[in-house]
């Protein structure tokens, strides 16, 4: 059966709240052959998301609505692989304590993507053993940050890597650490300088209708292609959101990036100071 995703709005929810409901939708699945395999919930947006097995999306809202009457805002088709990449799980999160309390995670995720530049010119410049070398230097640099920061690596782009953080300042912090450790790299191998451009943006699994992270997924792509390499350009939320009081952000402007119909706020971190 499909794999579905569901959001749900509810202004006076809470933590505890959203999980009686989600043992309620188990209570009753198996009368509408599903199953609710887990679920996410945020206390700033006031904003659920389930991961459910069924038929078809008519199954899964009649098992919500029998069971609490929380019938979906939204509902996507999804494949739990890239569930789990974005979100790094996809089953219950484990208890925190004996009484079998579990710790309830957002869905919200920043979305980082790093672009090497040059890297199909490559193979002409150095040949293509060479040149498969240097993109696996991209690979480790980027992939040992990620793992300081607690960053799921959600796909490699051939040139590049798409990332996830549940947390925006750890996402910055991330790219940061990136760009420091290229700059080392480059200062110890001048003859073979790497340069990176990276963009982060970020939001909800489901905030519109479509892809999963669709709008936050393409808007950071699009940041970093407009990134100069060496820069790392970020949304205005994420700005807003980061906690990292040490970092700082420059108003480079506004673009309207392909796909848009309103203009964006952009910022650039200032990874240098």
């Amino acid at each position: 059966m499909p794999i579905y995703m569901d959001r749900h709005y509810t202004e006076d929810a809470t933590r505890q709240g959203i999980a009686n409901a989600h043992e309620k939708d188990i209570e009753i699945q198996d009368k509408h052959n599903c199953k609710f395999i887990t679920y996410w919930f945020d206390d700033d947006r006031h904003t659920g998301f389930c991961l459910v097995d069924a038929p078809n999306k008519e199954a899964l809202q009649n098992a919500h609505n029998e069971a609490h009457g929380g019938i979906p805002h939204e509902i996507i088709e999804v494949d739990p692989k890239i569930v789990e990449a974005f979100l790094g799980r996809v089953k219950d999160p484990e208890p925190v304590n004996p009484l079998g309390e579990t710790h309830t995670d957002s869905a919200f995720r920043t979305i980082m993507f790093t672009d090497l530049k040059d890297s199909t010119l490559m193979g002409t410049i150095f040949g293509d053993a060479k040149a498969m070398h240097l993109l696996r230097v991209h690979n480790a640099l980027t992939r040992n940050a990620l793992r300081g920061f607690k960053g799921n690596e959600v796909k490699h782009t051939g040139d590049g890597i798409m990332a996830s953080f549940d947390s925006v300042s750890n996402g910055v912090e991330c790219a940061i650490a990136i760009q420091r450790a290229f700059d080392v790299y480059n200062q110890e191998h001048p003859d073979e300088s790497l340069f990176v451009r990276i963009g982060l943006s970020a939001g909800e699994p489901i905030e519109e209708s479509g892809d999963l992270y669709g709008k936050a997924v393409n808007l950071a792509a699009r940041l970093c292609a407009h990134s100069e390499p060496s820069k790392i350009l970020v949304a205005e939320l994420v700005r807003d959101l980061c906690h990292e009081e040490t970092i700082p952000f420059v108003d480079i402007g506004e673009i309207t990036p392909k796909g848009f119909t309103q203009p964006i706020t952009v910022y650039e971190v200032q990874w240098h100071i």
